[in-house]
């Protein structure tokens, strides 16, 4: 992990890390999300595969709203049905969540959404990924738009979802 953080930048590791030659996990996780979207917006692009063949996952540094818009665009070919399909399906989504007594009594942690289209225009999101979701022990309830703080056991996904929405309606052209 210190070498991954010295490669996207030589200076995050303390005086103490780099005598060490080595960083935390915890320290190593906290840092590359301040680099990241994920402490900006609440989510983060781990990677984009295209039509085409070609995959990029090149976002370790894609931390604000616009860079993610331009990465989406870039995804989808600019393909407003796509687009609308994608935040349709978003919003579903997120109106299930804030429904769901699971989604109020459980921490999800790592776990991701996977989107995928066709040159057809079909367009999905699924979410994927639950290793790492754990019950809450009752009563506990978790909103999932509190920002996170130790011990609240808060994982953002709502608002990560929010920001992600927002975003989306971004790219849409406006209706008059």
């Amino acid at each position: 992990m210190y070498d991954k953080m010295v490669a996207v930048d030589p200076g995050a590791p303390t005086e103490q890390e780099k005598a060490q030659q080595g960083v935390l996990k915890p320290r190593y996780m906290q840092w590359r999300e301040t680099l990241s979207s994920t402490a900006t917006l609440g989510f983060r692009i781990e990677g984009i595969k295209k039509a085409d063949g070609t995959c990029n996952t090149n976002f370790k540094k894609t931390k604000h709203g616009e860079q993610v818009k331009q990465a989406l665009v870039d995804f989808v070919d600019g393909n407003i049905q796509i687009l609308e399909s994608y935040l349709q399906r978003l919003e579903e989504l997120r109106s299930v969540l804030e429904k769901s007594e699971f989604f109020r009594t459980h921490e999800v942690v790592g776990s991701s959404l996977l989107f995928v289209h066709d040159a057809t225009g079909q367009a999905r999101v699924w979410m994927i990924d639950f290793g790492k979701t754990v019950p809450l022990p009752s009563p506990l309830t978790l909103d999932h738009r509190t920002p996170w703080q130790e011990g609240n056991r808060e994982d953002g996904y709502l608002w990560g979802l929010d920001n992600l929405i927002d975003i989306f309606n971004t790219m849409l052209p406006r209706s008059p």
